[in-house]
């Protein structure tokens, strides 16, 4: 359970970096990229924790 969590925080701690790189980038092509990047953490977070949060099955 922790390492799910752990994943999960590194991940959004990821996704937050990218959005400010996107943020702070004066390159069209840069934010567009850090955008994706931004989005694929997020859904990479969700997916841990979508994991995480099912019933287990034997």
């Amino acid at each position: 359970m922790e390492d799910y969590l752990a994943s999960i925080e590194k991940l959004r701690r990821h996704a937050a970096e990218a959005a400010l790189i996107r943020d702070l980038a004066t390159d069209r092509t840069k934010r567009e990229l850090f955008d994706r990047l931004c989005q694929h953490f997020d859904r990479l977070a969700d997916e841990v924790e979508k994991v995480m949060n099912s019933p287990k099955t034997a």
